[in-house]
């Protein structure tokens, strides 16, 4: 029996609708990722693959589950030494290093909390998270100043040299804290998204069913680890379904680049955001041999329908979407079974009972829009439990018997779901979830300004891109000088991605007669 069989009676299914009434797991009592998956396949394959690396400096990189098993039990060791127990929250700053895989897979053997970070984080950012998730070590990519001092190291620190590579397990239960995600809302500072030890077996739906991986082949998700798609792409359903992941970390996204990879490595599986696709469009695709591909998937913002009529003209193949979330695996995709529509995100996973509300909690009918939700909260595996010291946030997510995901969308007569967009104002940008509340923040924080309102604002390429419309302060006049300023404030004050790349000037903002900004209205202007 194979590692996926332990966990699914069944896995070949002849239809979607087999697959959707029919799709179990077996759960077991005590899943731990790190001796379950990982330990398992080293036990029965160690010469199997699991990761191969690379980057844009010549370093390549190939790690069996022999070996992953060995160096993640040393780094249990490592992280022991720095003080590190059973139940801690560990900050990893570590983009696409083959070392994150080590440490997570340690940190998760131990007990201890995973909080993925990203590297485009100011140290702002990072003094807020080790205060809200009280963080007792962060590891990170470089030795820069922001990073340096007690309990905080480098990857010049993480030497496992004199480590023995044994280990006694260690017992988790299911239901404790394994992942924490923080995802950016639109009122308040980041949430902290709670996963426990069962989150990987979700993952499986999202690899084996919407990605298609295989066992023995290489799969690529794009996504800095310091990002949630990447346990959705490049770790835990891949390995359950003993898929080797590829990495690519490279500095900075080049297209040609990453076609000589997808090319090169003979890739067998690829996802990444639709912004991707589109700057890899303005290339010679044609020149490139990808044959090896069987499945491009595209994830982290709706799909423009000319992207996937010229990617499948160019390669035969057709984009298969899916959608979901930091707080989930993928809740609606296009499977194997039924054919993908240009610009939809096909149809529900089994784990999830997924509908579409109206704002008094009725199901909406065939066409009508509504907020995606998920009914049926007892075991949905897969699922976030709650947001951690975040009242406010859980009322407001978990009502009627439901987590409402905040996403708006609609059901054709099919069973296909199209997305609208957030019932909130958060932005995606190139794959990015952007809460207008940070920018805001930070730009309020400039002497020129007097109130602003961020939005999103549509863009050919990125999808959708960061707009503030800023009222500034008696006397000052506005300027594309004075643009660029606000621009330049708001990458120093918070992470550089989240800058507004439009910057408009206004009188004034149009408000409700309780003084709440009309955003909508806004955006009409954009």
């Amino acid at each position: 029996m194979g590692l996926l069989e332990r966990f699914l009676p069944r896995t070949e299914f002849d239809s979607y609708e087999d697959f959707f009434r029919n799709y179990q797991l077996r759960v077991p009592e005590r899943f731990n990722f790190g001796y379950d998956v990982v330990d398992a396949w080293a036990g029965t394959e160690p010469e199997k693959k699991a990761l191969v690396w690379c980057d844009d400096r010549g370093g390549e990189k190939t790690v069996t589950f022999g070996e992953m098993s060995r160096l993640s039990n040393q780094a249990v060791h490592w992280f022991r030494d720095k003080g590190v127990a059973k139940g801690d929250r560990v900050l990893l700053i570590l983009r696409q290093r083959w070392e994150y895989w080590v440490c997570a897979v340690a940190l998760h053997k131990m007990g201890a909390v995973v909080i993925p970070g990203s590297t485009q984080l100011t140290p702002k950012d990072i003094e807020y998270r080790a205060e809200a998730a009280g963080i007792a070590l962060q590891l990170t990519v470089n030795s820069e100043p922001s990073t340096a001092g007690r309990g905080r190291f480098s990857l010049d620190d993480f030497d496992l040299a004199g480590y023995p590579d044994t280990l006694e397990r260690v017992d988790t239960r299911n239901e404790d804290t394994m992942l924490i995600y923080f995802s950016s809302g639109t009122t308040g500072m980041p949430k902290m998204v709670k996963h426990d030890f069962l989150h990987p077996l979700g993952q499986i739906v999202t690899a084996k069913y919407w990605q298609t991986v295989r066992e023995d082949t290489l799969h690529f998700s794009n996504s800095d680890s310091g990002w949630a798609k990447f346990g959705w792409g490049k770790i835990y359903g891949q390995w359950i379904c003993g898929a080797c992941v590829f990495a690519y970390d490279f500095d900075k996204f080049v297209p040609k680049n990453m076609l000589q990879k997808m090319q090169d490595y003979r890739l067998t599986t690829f996802c990444v955001p639709p912004t991707m696709y589109r700057f890899m469009l303005q290339e010679d695709i044609a020149a490139y041999d990808l044959g090896s591909i069987e499945r491009y998937c595209n994830a982290g913002e709706p799909l423009n329908p000319e992207v996937f009529d010229r990617m499948e003209k160019i390669t035969g193949h057709k984009l298969a979407e899916g959608f979901g979330q930091s707080e989930s695996s993928v809740l609606i995709a296009s499977f194997p079974w039924f054919e993908p529509k240009p610009g939809s995100m096909g149809k529900p996973a089994p784990l999830y009972d997924v509908d579409l509300v109206d704002e008094n909690g009725r199901s909406c009918e065939t066409g009508e829009e509504g907020e995606i939700v998920v009914r049926g909260l007892e075991n949905p595996t897969g699922l976030f439990k709650e947001y951690i010291n975040d009242p406010e946030a859980n009322a407001k997510a978990f009502r009627n018997g439901a987590y409402y995901t905040g996403d708006v969308a609609w059901r054709d007569d099919e069973g296909y779901y199209w997305f609208v967009g957030r019932n909130d104002d958060v932005i995606k940008c190139s794959g990015y979830r952007i809460g207008p509340f940070e920018v805001e923040s930070a730009l309020i924080r400039h002497e020129a300004v007097l109130e602003c309102a961020v939005t999103a604002a549509p863009d050919p390429v990125r999808g959708q891109v960061v707009k503030a419309t800023v009222v500034l302060k008696k006397g000052v006049a506005p300027s594309d000088i004075l643009a660029k300023e606000l621009q330049e404030h708001v990458k120093r004050v918070t992470a550089p991605y989240k800058y507004p790349r439009v910057v408009a000037f206004a009188d004034e903002l149009p408000k409700t007669a309780s003084g709440k900004i009309k955003r909508a209205e806004i955006r009409k202007k954009s």
